[in-house]
């Protein structure tokens, strides 16, 4: 669109400004162009005769109301030519590609390649000979259902297992003509019949398509030595609805269970008994029971010690008796919880022999065998001080009760005019020393008896050792003391003795 005047040559407009319109005629210049590639498109085998497969559509530039831009389509060249150098077929107009052979034709599994590539053409001027051309590609899958069932390669296999073992032993094969990379050759293996203590399983091998039949419940010969499996084979997808699994589809699985010389057995493991401890020496705790699995080969057990950490058990190496070598304590660091443990091993007559090992938990009831102990054995006063009570005592019981608290305690008799100190219960466990006087600087050992609880009851004579000590401006100083004060009691107890002694 122009505007057109005319001036003078001062400049003056003569006449004008009109408008001045040039059409510019479209030339056909322009070869139609595929810019959507690449161009891949999918068909189902077997499907029907005009099943559409994808569409192809160029592009030209030229004048879309105008022939140059008047695009025909037509395929070229097919590759590969078989089954039929036609297998397809192009709308001319649209670009819509077609499959034009019969179903029968369209079989994947008999097909060269399931890969078919098509030179598509497009030519402007409405297909006609003087028209501008652009070409490209179509690549068309031919995809694959599950027509064909999948088929053991045999109808009977053979594994041989060990008694007690468990994992893969043997490999199922079959064949499947579908494509190994979908569910329609994927193969999902199921135990039919033959497996009713869930003893054995069946996994697919994903890169084979195998069927690994395992033991995962080891297998007892003396309780069957052979076993016979139906295993069937299905695919994961499935097949289309007028083709079924047949009796290839099923195979049978023939097992043979090998004799393996297994272990005794205890009965019952572990085993649990009850005992005093202190029981003499020689006492019989247990007789203890082991059977050999292998019922068909008539062997021997014999008996021995595997763990006695207090080494206080002995057993019967061929009845299984097991009877004490020393005495047996509660207190005893071995035990826990009340409990001793010790393990025995059934040792039987094969060849090699095998073993099976028995635990025996001993719990041991207690006895009043541990006198109580005191504590502190030691106690320091000054010799002014004003609070006289000394010390408080605890006591302590390695025993359980009743053999323990409440505990008894007592001062030894004092004799002479004046009483040194007392003892004064507290509670079940404690009692406390109070002085009667001030005393002088010296030790004293002062003596106590603690006595428990226990029928017949213990009792453990001890001293505590009292400290006079001078204190000086909250400073305590307990050295050089003077000579040991003892109680009266004793110095009584001691002349009396040497007097006996001089007669």
């Amino acid at each position: 669109q122009l505007e057109v005047e005319v001036t003078d040559l001062s400049g003056k407009i003569i006449d004008g400004p009109v408008r001045l319109d040039v059409s510019v005629i479209d030339q056909n210049d322009n070869r139609p162009m595929f810019k959507e590639g690449p161009y891949v498109g999918h068909v189902m085998e077997g499907s029907p005769t005009g099943t559409t497969v994808m569409r192809m559509t160029a592009f030209d530039a030229d004048d879309s109301s105008t022939d140059n831009a008047l695009l025909r389509y037509n395929i070229l060249k097919q590759t590969p030519t078989k089954p039929s150098p036609n297998m397809f077929y192009i709308d001319p107009e649209k670009g819509d590609i077609v499959t034009v052979v019969s179903p029968v034709l369209l079989d994947r599994e008999t097909m060269e390649n399931p890969k078919y590539e098509l030179v598509i053409e497009a030519k402007d001027m409405g297909g006609l000979d003087v028209g501008l051309t652009g070409t490209a590609t179509a690549t068309i899958l031919i995809d694959d259902k599950n027509d064909h069932p999948p088929e053991f390669t045999k109808k009977e296999f053979q594994a041989t297992v060990k008694e007690g073992v468990t994992g893969v032993i043997v490999n199922l094969t079959v064949g499947d003509r579908d494509d190994p990379v979908t569910g329609a050759w994927r193969a999902v293996y199921t135990i039919i019949n033959g497996n009713p203590g869930q003893s054995f399983e069946i996994h697919t091998n994903p890169q084979t398509n195998e069927g690994m039949l395992s033991v995962v419940k080891p297998l007892d010969y003396e309780i069957s030595a052979f076993h016979t499996l139906l295993i069937k084979v299905e695919n994961e997808d499935p097949l289309i609805p007028d083709i079924a699994y047949g009796p290839s589809s099923t195979a049978t699985v023939q097992i043979t269970v090998e004799d393996v010389n297994e272990g005794p057995v205890f009965h019952p493991n572990p085993m649990t008994v009850t005992k005093q401890e202190n029981i003499p020496i020689g006492s019989v705790v247990l007789t203890v029971n082991a059977t050999d699995p292998d019922t068909l080969q008539h062997q021997t057990i014999r008996y021995s010690v595997y763990k006695d950490p207090a080494e206080w058990l002995e057993i019967n190496p061929t009845n299984g008796t097991i009877g004490t070598t020393a005495v047996l304590d509660r207190e005893s660091p071995y035990v826990h919880n009340n409990v001793y443990t010790a393990l025995f091993l059934a040792i039987d007559s094969g060849n090699p022999p095998a073993t099976g090992t028995g635990t025996l938990h001993i719990t041991l009831e207690d006895v009043n065998d541990n006198i109580p102990s005191l504590y502190p054995t030691l106690a320091k006063v000054c010799d002014d001080a004003k609070d006289l009570r000394v010390v408080v005592l605890g006591a302590s019981d390695k025993d359980l009760h009743p053999n323990t608290d409440p505990f008894k305690f007592e001062l030894s008799k004092q004799s002479g005019p004046d009483k040194l100190w007392r003892i004064t219960k507290l509670n079940n466990t404690h009692a406390q020393v109070i002085l009667l006087q001030n005393l002088k600087k010296a030790n004293y050992n002062i003596p106590i008896s603690v006595t428990d609880s226990g029928k017949p009851p213990l009792t453990n004579n001890t001293e505590l050792k009292l400290q006079v000590c001078s204190c000086k401006k909250s400073k305590m100083d307990c050295s050089a003391t003077d000579a040991l004060h003892i109680s009266m009691t004793l110095i009584l107890l001691s002349l009396f003795s040497l007097f006996c002694k001089s007669f």
